[in-house]
């Protein structure tokens, strides 16, 4: 199979995986291009353009389904976007960001493989302080990591009791969508370039994200593809700790 072609269809899949459960998707595009050993200058910027353009997606159907609740959000961005816009803007060694990313994308992993929290049947009301606080690490971690912030901010969600699921799911697209854009108007790509093959990828990763924030939101439980992601997630953090360091 061409290159380019194999690249895109990993793309779409980790896109409609990622989109089904509300998530713009970067820590698993950030995996795929990792595997396949793509330099971080073809992609960077892509990667956050994608988020958000996934994300906002993913929001629009989540709201459409009526899972979105605003008291959910507004604490985590009012400290998040300040600091996503300053993690965009810290510098790191190549080999202390392939570790820091490797190990966020364990997170995940660990969430799709059932270890994560359980959605509870009794809801707590969120609490304003607790939010705040954990607005700023999120934030913080997701302009440095170049991601959105969702794989941190759904499972607190879920661990604390505010939110359900699909609640979470619905709230995170939208964090996804801010946090990026203050990462996005934080960092400088006056060094990064865009190939022609980085067009073809977006396009398929942006095919991927529409249809699964639909049958997420509309079709179906995220149950039955979570463990490709997991592979394809387990097999990039493996080889961001350990081999490219």
């Amino acid at each position: 199979m061409n290159y380019d072609l194999l690249i895109a269809t990993s793309l779409l899949i980790v896109g409609f995986l990622y989109a089904s459960v509300g998530h713009g998707g970067a820590s698993g595009y950030l995996a795929v291009l990792s595997i396949f050993a793509v330099p971080v200058v073809v992609y960077k910027p892509m990667i956050l353009v994608l988020n958000m353009l996934v994300a906002g997606i993913g929001f629009y159907q989540f709201y459409r389904a009526g899972y979105f609740k605003w008291k959910l959000l507004w604490p985590f961005l009012i400290t998040s976007i300040p600091l996503a816009f300053i993690g965009s803007r810290v510098s790191l060694p190549e080999g202390n960001f392939n570790l820091l990313l490797g190990l966020a994308l364990l997170l995940p992993v660990i969430r799709l493989l059932g270890f994560g929290p359980k959605e509870k049947q009794e809801q707590r009301e969120l609490n304003l302080t607790t939010a705040l606080l954990w607005g700023i690490v999120i934030g913080f971690l997701s302009g440095l990591l170049n991601i959105g912030g969702g794989i941190f901010l759904s499972p607190l969600l879920v661990l604390l009791a505010w939110a359900n699921a699909k609640q979470a799911a619905a709230v995170s697209s939208l964090f996804i969508f801010f946090n990026s854009l203050a990462g996005l108007l934080g960092s400088s790509f006056t060094t990064y370039t865009i190939s022609n093959s980085a067009y073809i990828w977006f396009a398929a990763a942006l095919v991927g994200g529409t249809a699964g924030a639909y049958f997420g939101s509309q079709r179906f439980a995220q149950t039955t593809v979570r463990y490709l992601l997991t592979a394809v997630l387990g097999i990039a953090s493996v080889k961001l700790i350990f081999f490219m360091q």
